[in-house]
């Protein structure tokens, strides 16, 4: 998802946050996992009746390992980056609290696609922008990046 807001008063930069996209909230993540978690118990119960002793065991090792890869799933949704285009200055914060990756004037940069990329190249500095987008939203970074670097610069590229 691409969240473009204005970054000064009087318009002049412009702040692009890019988050990926998330299909379930947090709560619907913890339902999911009490629906799978629920149905595994009830799976290792018909085992542990039909005489595998060893079913409710492994039915806590596969709930321990689902509730691990969820929750990896949930942490990896939570990225985000934020480029900043302003007169004199593009950055890119690769995570909010950190300090900038890439500085450099508007008028050195320019966007680099590539096969799934998306660069920002300046005096050989180089970093690539929005890698968990989908290639849609990928493609539209590129484009709303080209023109805010050309509307910084005050000419049209």
């Amino acid at each position: 998802m691409i969240q473009v807001l204005r970054q000064d008063s009087d318009g002049s930069g412009t702040q692009l946050l890019l988050h990926p996209p998330r299909a379930l909230s947090a709560r619907q993540f913890v339902q999911l996992f009490a629906a799978l978690a629920g149905l595994m118990a009830f799976s290792a119960g018909l085992g542990w009746l039909s005489g595998n002793v060893l079913a409710p065991a492994f039915a806590l090792l596969h709930g321990f390992l689902v509730a691990i890869a969820l929750r990896a799933c949930w942490r990896s949704s939570n990225r985000r980056e934020e480029i900043r285009v302003g007169p004199d200055c593009v950055e890119v914060i690769p995570a909010a609290g950190v300090s900038p990756v890439f500085r450099a004037h508007p008028y050195w940069v320019r966007v680099v696609t590539g096969k799934e990329r998306v660069l920002l190249v300046s005096s050989g500095k180089r970093v690539e922008v929005g890698s968990f987008l989908a290639p849609a939203e990928r493609w539209e970074l590129a484009v709303t990046l080209e023109g805010l670097l050309a509307a910084s610069n005050g000419c049209n590229r």
